[in-house]
Protein backbone atom coordinates (compact mmCIF):
# COMPACT_ATOMS: atom_id res chain seq x y z
CA UNK A 1 0.00 0.00 0.00
CA UNK A 2 1.33 3.44 -0.83
CA UNK A 3 2.02 5.91 1.95
CA UNK A 4 0.66 9.42 2.35
CA UNK A 5 2.98 12.16 1.07
CA UNK A 6 4.75 14.02 3.87
CA UNK A 7 3.50 17.37 2.57
CA UNK A 8 0.36 18.28 4.52
CA UNK A 9 -2.52 20.60 3.66
CA UNK A 10 -1.22 23.11 6.19
CA UNK A 11 2.16 23.14 4.39
CA UNK A 12 0.47 23.84 1.07
CA UNK A 13 -1.63 26.68 2.47
CA UNK A 14 1.32 28.23 4.32
CA UNK A 15 3.44 28.18 1.17
CA UNK A 16 0.57 29.67 -0.82
CA UNK A 17 -0.06 32.53 1.61
CA UNK A 18 3.64 33.38 1.71
CA UNK A 19 3.81 33.57 -2.07
CA UNK A 20 0.66 35.68 -2.34
CA UNK A 21 2.51 38.73 -1.05
CA UNK A 22 5.15 38.53 -3.78
CA UNK A 23 5.06 39.56 -7.43
CA UNK A 24 2.71 38.24 -10.09
CA UNK A 25 5.27 35.72 -11.37
CA UNK A 26 5.71 34.32 -7.88
CA UNK A 27 1.96 34.02 -7.53
CA UNK A 28 1.81 32.00 -10.72
CA UNK A 29 4.65 29.81 -9.44
CA UNK A 30 2.70 29.24 -6.22
CA UNK A 31 -0.34 28.17 -8.21
CA UNK A 32 1.71 25.67 -10.22
CA UNK A 33 3.40 24.34 -7.08
CA UNK A 34 0.06 24.04 -5.33
CA UNK A 35 -1.44 21.99 -8.13
CA UNK A 36 1.60 19.70 -8.21
CA UNK A 37 1.46 19.17 -4.46
CA UNK A 38 -2.27 18.53 -4.57
CA UNK A 39 -1.79 16.01 -7.40
CA UNK A 40 0.88 14.20 -5.39
CA UNK A 41 -1.37 14.10 -2.36
CA UNK A 42 -4.16 12.56 -4.40
CA UNK A 43 -1.80 10.00 -5.98
CA UNK A 44 -0.25 8.97 -2.68
CA UNK A 45 -3.24 9.15 -0.39
CA UNK A 46 -4.31 6.11 1.60
CA UNK A 47 -7.19 4.47 -0.30
CA UNK A 48 -8.70 3.48 3.04
CA UNK A 49 -8.42 7.02 4.35
CA UNK A 50 -8.74 9.36 1.35
CA UNK A 51 -8.43 13.13 1.50
CA UNK A 52 -11.54 14.76 2.89
CA UNK A 53 -13.61 16.56 0.22
CA UNK A 54 -14.03 19.58 2.46
CA UNK A 55 -10.24 19.80 2.87
CA UNK A 56 -9.70 19.67 -0.89
CA UNK A 57 -12.39 22.32 -1.46
CA UNK A 58 -10.75 24.53 1.15
CA UNK A 59 -7.37 24.28 -0.59
CA UNK A 60 -8.87 25.05 -4.00
CA UNK A 61 -10.63 28.06 -2.47
CA UNK A 62 -7.29 29.29 -1.09
CA UNK A 63 -5.59 29.28 -4.49
CA UNK A 64 -8.67 30.86 -6.11
CA UNK A 65 -8.66 33.64 -3.49
CA UNK A 66 -4.99 34.44 -4.06
CA UNK A 67 -5.52 34.57 -7.82
CA UNK A 68 -8.55 36.83 -7.35
CA UNK A 69 -6.65 39.20 -5.07
CA UNK A 70 -3.79 39.42 -7.58
CA UNK A 71 -6.20 40.32 -10.39
CA UNK A 72 -7.95 42.86 -8.15
CA UNK A 73 -4.62 44.51 -7.33
CA UNK A 74 -3.84 44.79 -11.05
CA UNK A 75 -7.22 46.37 -11.70
CA UNK A 76 -6.88 48.87 -8.84
CA UNK A 77 -3.36 49.80 -9.97
CA UNK A 78 -4.63 50.43 -13.49
CA UNK A 79 -7.52 52.56 -12.20
CA UNK A 80 -5.17 54.58 -9.99
CA UNK A 81 -2.78 55.27 -12.86
CA UNK A 82 -5.69 56.33 -15.06
CA UNK A 83 -7.04 58.61 -12.33
CA UNK A 84 -3.65 60.26 -11.83
CA UNK A 85 -3.26 60.87 -15.57
CA UNK A 86 -6.73 62.40 -15.73
CA UNK A 87 -5.94 64.57 -12.70
CA UNK A 88 -2.75 65.84 -14.37
CA UNK A 89 -4.69 66.80 -17.51
CA UNK A 90 -7.30 68.66 -15.46
CA UNK A 91 -4.59 70.50 -13.54
CA UNK A 92 -2.71 71.47 -16.73
CA UNK A 93 -5.88 73.10 -18.09
CA UNK A 94 -5.89 75.47 -15.08
CA UNK A 95 -2.46 77.01 -15.74
CA UNK A 96 -2.86 80.78 -16.10
CA UNK A 97 -6.37 80.82 -14.64
CA UNK A 98 -7.58 82.45 -11.46
CA UNK A 99 -8.79 80.19 -8.68
CA UNK A 100 -10.19 80.65 -5.20
CA UNK A 101 -8.31 78.78 -2.49
CA UNK A 102 -8.31 79.01 1.28
CA UNK A 103 -6.42 82.11 2.44
CA UNK A 104 -6.79 85.68 3.70
CA UNK A 105 -4.75 87.61 1.14
CA UNK A 106 -6.49 90.36 -0.85
CA UNK A 107 -4.54 92.20 -3.56
CA UNK A 108 -5.74 95.65 -4.64
CA UNK A 109 -4.61 96.54 -8.15
CA UNK A 110 -6.02 99.34 -10.30
CA UNK A 111 -8.57 100.03 -7.56
CA UNK A 112 -9.97 96.51 -7.92
CA UNK A 113 -9.67 93.48 -5.66
CA UNK A 114 -11.46 90.16 -5.53
CA UNK A 115 -11.88 87.77 -2.61
CA UNK A 116 -14.21 85.03 -1.53
CA UNK A 117 -15.64 83.02 1.32
CA UNK A 118 -17.27 79.69 2.04
CA UNK A 119 -20.22 79.20 4.38
CA UNK A 120 -20.95 75.89 6.04
CA UNK A 121 -24.64 76.78 6.37
CA UNK A 122 -26.93 79.59 5.24
CA UNK A 123 -26.45 82.94 7.01
CA UNK A 124 -28.64 85.98 7.67
CA UNK A 125 -25.65 88.30 7.79
CA UNK A 126 -22.19 88.08 6.22
CA UNK A 127 -19.49 90.61 7.01
CA UNK A 128 -16.06 90.98 5.36
CA UNK A 129 -13.44 93.02 7.18
CA UNK A 130 -10.47 94.34 5.20
CA UNK A 131 -7.23 95.35 6.92
CA UNK A 132 -3.99 96.85 5.66
CA UNK A 133 -0.48 95.44 6.11
CA UNK A 134 -0.30 97.06 9.59
CA UNK A 135 -3.47 95.31 10.74
CA UNK A 136 -5.55 98.48 10.68
CA UNK A 137 -9.14 98.20 9.50
CA UNK A 138 -9.69 99.84 6.13
CA UNK A 139 -13.18 98.73 5.21
CA UNK A 140 -16.00 96.64 6.60
CA UNK A 141 -18.37 95.29 3.95
CA UNK A 142 -21.83 94.08 4.90
CA UNK A 143 -22.88 91.53 2.26
CA UNK A 144 -26.32 90.68 3.64
CA UNK A 145 -27.75 87.14 3.71
CA UNK A 146 -26.33 84.19 1.82
CA UNK A 147 -26.93 80.50 1.23
CA UNK A 148 -24.40 77.84 2.16
CA UNK A 149 -21.59 77.40 -0.36
CA UNK A 150 -18.75 79.29 -2.03
CA UNK A 151 -19.09 82.94 -3.07
CA UNK A 152 -16.85 85.78 -4.22
CA UNK A 153 -16.97 89.54 -3.79
CA UNK A 154 -15.33 92.61 -5.31
CA UNK A 155 -13.78 95.57 -3.51
CA UNK A 156 -13.41 98.91 -5.27
CA UNK A 157 -10.61 100.03 -2.97
CA UNK A 158 -12.75 102.55 -1.13
CA UNK A 159 -12.10 102.81 2.61
CA UNK A 160 -14.80 103.26 5.25
CA UNK A 161 -14.45 107.07 5.10
CA UNK A 162 -14.75 107.07 1.30
CA UNK A 163 -11.09 107.69 0.42
CA UNK A 164 -9.30 105.53 -2.14
CA UNK A 165 -6.92 102.99 -0.66
CA UNK A 166 -3.52 102.55 -2.31
CA UNK A 167 -2.81 99.47 -4.39
CA UNK A 168 -1.08 96.71 -2.49
CA UNK A 169 -1.65 93.72 -0.27
CA UNK A 170 -4.43 93.55 2.29
CA UNK A 171 -6.00 90.80 4.40
CA UNK A 172 -9.59 89.79 4.95
CA UNK A 173 -11.59 88.09 7.66
CA UNK A 174 -15.15 86.85 7.24
CA UNK A 175 -17.83 86.46 9.89
CA UNK A 176 -21.42 85.27 9.53
CA UNK A 177 -24.43 84.67 11.74
CA UNK A 178 -27.83 83.04 11.48
CA UNK A 179 -30.10 84.44 14.12
CA UNK A 180 -28.07 84.33 17.30
CA UNK A 181 -25.85 81.49 16.04
CA UNK A 182 -22.42 81.88 14.51
CA UNK A 183 -21.96 80.31 11.09
CA UNK A 184 -18.67 78.61 10.24
CA UNK A 185 -16.84 80.56 7.54
CA UNK A 186 -13.66 80.12 5.51
CA UNK A 187 -11.87 83.05 3.90
CA UNK A 188 -10.78 82.54 0.29
CA UNK A 189 -8.16 84.36 -1.72
CA UNK A 190 -7.80 84.78 -5.46
CA UNK A 191 -4.65 83.15 -6.82
CA UNK A 192 -3.29 82.36 -10.26
CA UNK A 193 -2.16 78.84 -11.19
CA UNK A 194 1.43 79.20 -12.39
CA UNK A 195 2.42 75.60 -12.99
CA UNK A 196 1.62 71.96 -12.27
CA UNK A 197 3.91 69.67 -10.32
CA UNK A 198 3.83 65.89 -9.95
CA UNK A 199 5.12 64.53 -6.65
CA UNK A 200 7.14 61.34 -6.20
CA UNK A 201 3.95 59.58 -5.06
CA UNK A 202 2.26 60.42 -8.36
CA UNK A 203 -0.16 63.02 -6.98
CA UNK A 204 -0.56 66.43 -8.62
CA UNK A 205 0.06 69.82 -6.99
CA UNK A 206 -0.55 73.31 -8.38
CA UNK A 207 1.77 76.25 -7.78
CA UNK A 208 -0.42 79.27 -6.98
CA UNK A 209 2.42 81.66 -6.21
CA UNK A 210 4.42 82.70 -3.15
CA UNK A 211 5.61 79.13 -2.74
CA UNK A 212 2.10 77.86 -2.10
CA UNK A 213 1.16 74.43 -3.45
CA UNK A 214 -2.43 73.20 -3.49
CA UNK A 215 -4.21 70.12 -4.77
CA UNK A 216 -7.20 70.08 -7.13
CA UNK A 217 -9.48 69.39 -4.17
CA UNK A 218 -8.26 72.62 -2.50
CA UNK A 219 -9.67 74.74 -5.33
CA UNK A 220 -13.04 76.11 -4.24
CA UNK A 221 -13.87 78.11 -7.36
CA UNK A 222 -12.44 78.76 -10.84
CA UNK A 223 -12.81 82.28 -12.20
Amino acid sequence: MSTVNSTTSADVIAALQKSSTSTTSKTEEAQTRFLKLLTEQLKNQDPLNPMDNAQMTSQLAQISTVDGIDKLNKTLTSLLEGSQSNEALQAAALVGKGVMVEGTKLTLSGSKAYGGFELATAADKVTVTIKDSKGLEVRKMELGSSDAGVFNFAWDGKSTNGTQAVDGNYTISVSATRGSDTVKTTSLQLSTVNSVLRTSSGSVSLDVGAGNLVSLSDIKQIL
